[in-house]
């Protein structure tokens, strides 16, 4: 026994055979893990998903009936968030990687598909693209500030960050390819929509493809570059506070509600910006995104200085609503005889480029601090004006 080995085993190490593999602690019983996901402050906020249905059916104003689903949101977001995370813990990487891309953005594909049920493509679009301007530049923001409040500077794996921001780099043209297609053919209508629809879903079904790349370079054959310090404590036993049958039912119910409490909000936005002038660009790119994607995650990892963990929660966010949200709506849409596309206005075009722009120039370096994020959080506040006004 050597000096620095302590002469009782810890108490929070977890038990291995003889292998020395983990030895996978008892299962947290249905009770518990029926209970852990209505933890927090949020779950006050679920008394607004009967509402958002009760005012539905009995007709409420349309602000009144966007307030209540878009508040209901916000609690099933969280619980949707955990049940996917706890039922991960049982599942090995490949399949836990794929549910997170699956389930990680599901309140964007619902709010997606329920908007584009009833055609509204605009609402479909700026819910997208300020998705990814959330978990981009204010998710990512957020977490650097919170981080400097303890910490002068933190580190990263800045080959895996630089892969992801490449990626975004990549998403951003293919959506400036259409508006500059656009703004360089003034024919007729019908042929720029016809030639609009075919680079849309060209781009579309090449972007999946290479989401499915990525979902292999990550999980497959270069998971070293995605490995950040504090993964191996999440797989503890301690940390499993659901088992697998009570995490998936939680994650099926939770779908549920949230699909129709989204239906509901996205049926009122009409209403809402007839009669109250407020701007649909605004509710689909600010109002609709910071709600659905409010990074209580990102900031919880900065604190911690797992900014590793805060880059890959907010850049593969960015990434599955580009690469794989974006473009499998296209396609519904195309099956669906929905005419979406990848097409944005100039504006909206340049704004996502040039936040693109500045976060690869402060992740470029592998390291971060509260300047940082303060650049970046200032930047979403003054797009976010702009849409105001817009």
């Amino acid at each position: 026994m050597t000096e620095t080995a302590p002469l009782l085993p810890r108490l929070d190490t977890p038990a291995r055979n003889s292998r020395g593999t983990q030895i996978p602690g008892p299962k947290p019983s249905w009770t518990v893990s029926l209970k852990y996901p209505f933890r927090g402050i949020f779950t006050l906020l679920l008394v607004f998903v009967p509402l958002s249905i009760l005012s539905y059916h009995l007709a409420f104003p349309a602000i009144l009936r966007f307030i209540f689903g878009l508040l209901a949101i916000l609690p099933l977001t969280d619980i949707l968030t955990t049940a996917t995370e706890q039922l991960s813990h049982e599942l090995g990487n490949t399949w836990a990687g794929l549910l997170n891309a699956t389930f990680g953005n599901a309140i964007e594909i619902i709010v997606g598909i329920a908007a584009l049920r009833q055609g509204q493509l605009r609402i479909v679009q700026t819910a997208m693209l300020g998705s990814i301007l959330s978990n981009l530049v204010f998710g990512l923001g957020c977490s650097f500030v919170a981080a400097g409040f303890t910490y002068s500077e933190s580190n990263f794996q800045v080959t895996a960050a630089q892969t992801s921001s490449s990626l975004m780099t990549l998403a951003c043209i293919s959506l400036a390819i259409p508006a500059a297609y656009h703004s360089t053919h003034p024919g007729p209508a019908i042929s720029s929509v016809a030639g609009l629809l075919l680079i849309s879903r060209t781009a579309s079904i090449l972007l999946l493809l290479v989401y499915v790349g990525y979902v292999v370079f990550q999980l497959r054959s270069h998971t070293f570059l995605f490995h950040s310090f504090g993964d191996e404590d999440s797989r503890m036993p301690g940390s499993v506070k659901m088992n697998a049958p009570a995490a998936a039912s939680t994650l099926v119910i939770t779908t549920i509600l949230t699909s129709f409490c989204a239906d509901y909000m996205v049926d009122s936005i009409e209403g809402a910006v007839n009669h109250h002038n407020i701007s649909t660009t605004f509710i689909g790119m600010i109002l609709i995104p910071f709600v659905s994607n409010f990074p209580i995650g990102p900031i919880v990892m900065g604190r911690k200085n797992n900014m590793g963990l805060a880059i890959s929660m907010c850049i593969d966010s960015s990434i599955q609503v580009a690469l794989l949200v974006i473009p499998f709506l296209v396609i519904i849409g195309w099956i669906t005889g929905h005419e979406l596309s990848l097409f944005f206005d100039d504006f909206e075009t340049i704004v996502f480029f040039a936040s693109v722009i500045l976060v690869n120039t402060v992740i470029q370096d592998g390291k971060s601090n509260y300047m940082e994020g303060i650049m970046l959080v200032t930047l979403y506040i003054i797009i976010a004006a702009a849409f105001w006004v817009g």
